[in-house]
């Protein structure tokens, strides 16, 4: 598989990030009240449910999160606007991403809720401002989409016997691969840390920030311009 034409779409990117996603939806569950930071069906399910047995102050704690992811993506997409022209706007996103989950690491257990939608809000720039790996699409903070693609990659390959579909496969399933051991990290860490563990994620975000500075499409034309 050829190397990715923009950092923001390469390989080790996308493993740092899917391992960060992982690590949100662990740490905000097992350390912080039972909430996704990433899964929003399940807050949302969750928020039904509570909400047909009459509970609303627990419903809240459910709904409030997808209403932070949501915002997230907005201003991803304000993000997006504003700053393209200039540098790479996504490096904003994901140093915005690292800051905002170092301050949730000294937030205490009775502001759990605050702590989650930061940390909702922080997922949500981020499903938003990174959506693509060699030109395909690929979530770095769900499994539930990649596991559709990688298994219709692997139908089309037993269909066609193309690498091509098969090498899309290992893609997928590797970045699933990397969700989950991010999974296992943050479940370690919170086990180890407590409430602080969420800035080992955000020192993955700060290994993310440091490798979009490789600007891998003007290398692509010096080594072309060369070649000439």
């Amino acid at each position: 598989m050829e190397r990715a034409k923009q950092a923001s779409e390469s390989i080790e990117l996308g493993i740092v990030l899917a391992l960060a996603g992982g690590f949100m939806d662990v740490y905000s569950y097992v350390a912080r009240d039972g909430v996704f930071a990433n899964a929003q069906t399940g807050n949302i399910l969750l928020t039904g449910v509570h909400l047909s047995e009459g509970d609303f102050a627990l419903a809240l704690r459910y709904a409030i999160p997808v209403f932070s992811f949501a915002i997230g993506i907005m201003l991803a997409d304000l993000v997006h606007e504003r700053f393209y022209s200039r540098f790479h706007w996504r490096q904003v996103t994901v140093f915005a991403e690292a800051l905002i989950l170092f301050g949730v690491s000294f937030i205490g257990p009775e502001f759990n809720l605050a702590a989650n939608c930061l940390t909702s809000f922080a997922c949500g720039m981020q499903v938003e401002s990174f959506r693509k790996i060699h030109g395909h699409g690929v979530a770095t903070t769900m499994c539930i989409g990649n596991l559709r693609s990688a298994l219709q990659s692997v139908d089309d390959y037993i269909v066609t016997h193309k690498r091509g579909f098969l090498e899309n496969g290992v893609l997928y399933f590797g970045i699933i691969g990397c969700f989950v051991t991010g999974a296992v990290m943050g479940n370690w860490c919170v086990s180890m840390l407590g409430l602080h563990a969420i800035a080992v994620c955000s020192g993955l975000l700060v290994l993310a920030f440091i490798i979009m500075f490789a600007d891998r499409e003007r290398a692509r034309r010096r080594r072309m311009e060369d070649a000439a």
